[in-house]
């Protein structure tokens, strides 16, 4: 975690470091003790906390109101290498790769269209309230640089109509997003850019690419199928209502 910088609070016997994960966001790192959820309600109940289950729900207990539970996965691009060839996947005809280098606002309707209402993911905000979630994501504001196995796939009108952002998070590289139309042309294609980026990861020397994604989320099957695993599960606890 060198790259981020630990706080520890402390009581008695308890003690409980974490991070800063965005504006009035923290992620608990450890907690030892008897009395770690009362110790973080105390201190940071203004704030909201990303914590092991455990003591997200401890938490809630205590009034904080429950968020997104995530699977945090992670794929082994070492002890289970990814075929070379992934990195050369094909479109089909009509589809184009590009950098993932264009402003937020072009990536908007295709991320919409992957989570619409109902789905755990979706935003309830505007396209501009969508967009400005995504550009800090692109920008290495969030989870860290953007790394260049990161594309979009665009169609024959240079729409964009899939893609996948793959930040540096303290040297791990980390999956920060992957969308893309609920279109039969575009089927599969967040499979082939996470298989291609991938690769690429393995080719370049990483040994491990991470990602969370929402329990609930039908994606988390793709994950599985290629060779992610679960590794730790968190809840995001809010602020009590005032």
């Amino acid at each position: 975690m060198s790259g981020e910088q630990v706080s520890v609070l402390s009581a008695g016997g308890t003690t409980v470091s974490y991070v800063g994960a965005g504006a009035g966001r923290v992620r608990i790192l450890d907690a030892e003790g008897p009395g770690a959820a009362d110790l973080v309600w105390s201190r940071l109940s203004d704030h909201t906390v990303i914590a092991p289950v455990r003591l997200g729900e401890e938490l809630v207990a205590r009034g904080g109101r429950p968020g997104r539970r995530a699977h945090g996965m992670r794929r082994d691009l070492r002890a289970d290498p990814p075929p070379p060839q992934w990195a050369d996947a094909a479109l089909r005809r009509g589809l184009r790769l590009v950098a993932c280098d264009r402003p937020a606002h072009q990536l908007v309707p295709a991320w919409r269209a992957a989570f619409p209402p109902g789905h755990p993911d979706a935003h309830g905000g505007t396209d501009e309230q969508v967009a400005g979630m995504i550009a800090p994501l692109l920008a290495g504001r969030v989870l860290g640089p953007l790394l260049p196995c990161s594309a979009l796939v665009v169609d024959g009108g240079d729409r964009v109509v899939a893609g996948l952002v793959v930040n540096d998070r303290d040297g791990t590289p980390w999956v920060g997003d992957v969308f893309r139309l609920p279109e039969p042309e575009c089927a599969g294609l967040g499979g082939l850019l996470l298989r291609r980026a991938m690769a690429e990861l393995a080719r370049d020397g990483h040994g491990a690419v991470g990602l969370a994604v929402t329990t609930s989320n039908p994606a988390r099957h793709l994950y599985r199928k290629l060779g992610f695993e679960i590794t730790d599960t968190w809840l995001t606890v809010l602020p009590a209502v005032c």
